[in-house]
């Protein structure tokens, strides 16, 4: 009986000792999570597939904070004015967007999540934009209809120095590359000198061409596994690097994440996972999250309330990736800079420049082929080489039909060359100081007049973000497209300046920013109360959606 019950307790000891070090790890990685749904990728995606889909009628559209009678009416007379002066003004812009969506599903998609998805089927009904444009110069883009705004989309990130300057880019590029044509699988002899560059600009060794951004960032990832034989990326909370498997895990995506850690960014937790782990291949790094770490790009179709949070800390963030590197390093693992938004607009080589820090790969795309479609990849040598000579068969394999386009490495080309001037180089002087400067000044004028829009910034990427707990924060946008501001379809979550936006053109900007915020509570939507806190909001909401998901 004795012999037995030593042999339960060994038995028991011996799986103790098997599983409390699987435990252990466990919860070191679910310490370095972001406590937020976000940082949970399964979990939210289990919550969205319970959010009921649900409309507000009219009443609820104008009242849905409880706003008195009198606010409510001037809501809607607002709204009236506003809706008409967008429809009158660009009717054909409108017409062809409304022709258009039904054979474009990204203008189906965009249309829908413009805004939260309770206003979006009245706003869609009632409340119309364009989606086209005819021409651009300057800081400016003119729609159909012949209307000019100041352009703040920044092409999604590609427009750094201005469309004018793109245009050049493209005119010359295609002039060097007539010759050949769209002749593809050789090489362009312009491809040698876009490496030469590539490779100083990066301090890497070797560069791959790819056809996207996404494109890039799969080939690091694919190239660290096959190199260090790990299975695991690191991702870091509301990073965003391409829309591919793993990497956008969540909602979203189908696939739910099956080799990848989303740890929480600035956090010593994080680099203690780092440290501990036998299986991670890599890490990647999105700069653009030190405006607002922790958290998913900001898009007005989640602004539910005012809880938007964006701040940039230079120090902070520059010290952070220093302690990457360091952790990376000593447990050789892959660092992986994502520069395909921001390469080119922080700095002449990029964020690694900006933050001091040498990265073992990096992922160009966006503005680097002079306006046209392209991903670039830098590494190491011994992280690039996709086939081993001991083992012939062993291979890391990754093509694309129109990597190395004669078309894109001649603008490419130009854009690279055009980057090393003078002129260009200039646009860099004091760039940190003259839009900090850029952002204080607008904040001052709204504050100036109790306006509760706010913006912040990482140098010319600004994020708009509200000092005042409101439903309807959401609306702002339309109210500067009113006054003349071309946003993209997320609204205030991004605006993007090009470098040549000159002081005048800023101040323009500003004014119209002031007179859309001040047309907008003159309208009701900033309608005060005091009980209405982020934290009542959100709850009501919750309530709101269980009533409608379960009949509560």
């Amino acid at each position: 009986m004795i012999s037995n019950n030593m042999a339960v307790v060994g038995a028991a000891m011996g799986a103790a000792a098997v599983l409390l070090p699987r435990v252990k790890r466990r919860l070191e990685l679910s310490r370095a999570k972001h406590r937020s749904l976000t940082g949970h990728s399964k979990m939210a995606k289990r919550f969205a597939a319970l959010i009921p889909g649900y409309a507000y009628g009219q009443e609820e559209f104008f009242n849905a904070d409880g706003a008195p009678g009198e606010v409510v009416e001037r809501r809607k007379l607002g709204f009236e004015r506003l809706a008409t002066l967008l429809r009158e003004r660009s009717p054909k812009s409108i017409a062809l967007t409304a022709e258009a969506r039904g054979g474009i599903s990204d203008l189906q998609f965009t249309g829908a999540y413009r805004v939260p998805f309770q206003f979006s089927p009245y706003c869609r009904e009632h409340l119309k934009v364009g989606s086209f444009v005819e021409s651009a110069s300057g800081v400016m883009v003119q729609d159909l209809d012949g209307n000019h705004f100041y352009d703040v989309t920044g092409s999604y990130g590609v427009n750094v120095f201005g469309v004018d300057f793109y245009k050049a880019c493209i005119r010359e590029g295609a002039a060097r590359a007539e010759a050949l044509g769209p002749v593809l699988g050789s090489y362009h002899p312009c491809v040698a000198e876009n490496v030469t560059r590539l490779r100083a600009i990066s301090g890497l060794d070797e560069v791959s061409f790819h056809m996207s951004g996404t494109e890039a960032v799969m080939q690091a990832v694919r190239l660290a596994r096959y190199h260090t034989r790990r299975t695991h990326l690191v991702r870091f909370c509301g990073a965003y690097h391409g829309w591919w498997e793993d990497v956008q895990p969540g909602p979203g995506n189908p696939i739910s994440p099956r080799h990848t850690y989303t740890l929480e960014d600035l956090d010593p937790a994080a680099l203690h996972v780092l440290r501990t782990r036998q299986d991670i291949a890599c890490v990647l790094v999105n700069p653009l999250q030190a405006l607002h770490p922790n958290a998913p790009a900001p898009g007005d179709s989640t602004l539910v309330d005012s809880g938007r949070k964006a701040k940039f800390d230079r120090a902070a963030y520059t010290q952070w990736l220093k302690q990457l590197r360091e952790v990376c390093t000593a447990r050789g693992i892959v660092l992986i800079l994502d520069e395909v938004f921001v390469g080119f607009r922080l700095a002449p080589r990029g964020a690694q420049e900006y933050f001091g820090l040498q990265a073992d790969m990096v992922t160009y795309g966006k503005t680097i082929a002079g306006g046209l479609p392209v991903g670039v990849l830098c590494g190491r040598r011994d992280l690039m080489r996709r086939f081993k000579e001991d083992r012939p068969a062993d291979l890391c394999f990754a093509r694309g039909t129109f990597n190395s386009h004669p078309y894109v490495m001649t603008t490419m080309q130009v854009f690279l060359e055009s980057v090393a001037s003078p002129e260009i180089q200039a646009l860099y002087q004091n760039l940190d100081a003259t839009w900090n400067e850029r952002a204080g000044q607008l904040n001052a004028a709204v504050a100036k007049e109790n306006l509760p829009p706010r913006v912040a910034n990482l140098s010319t990427i600004w994020t708009v973000t509200y000092e005042q707990p409101s439903r309807y924060n959401w609306m702002f946008q339309f109210y500067l497209r009113a006054q003349g501001l071309a946003l993209s379809w997320v609204g205030t979550g991004r605006f993007i300046f090009s470098l040549n936006y000159t002081e005048q053109d800023f101040a323009e900007v500003q004014s119209r920013f002031v007179q859309a915020a001040r047309a907008m509570a003159e309208d009701g939507w900033w309608w005060r109360n005091p009980a209405l806190t982020n934290k009542v909001i959100r709850r009501g909401l919750l309530r709101e959606m269980l009533r409608h998901r379960f009949g509560w």
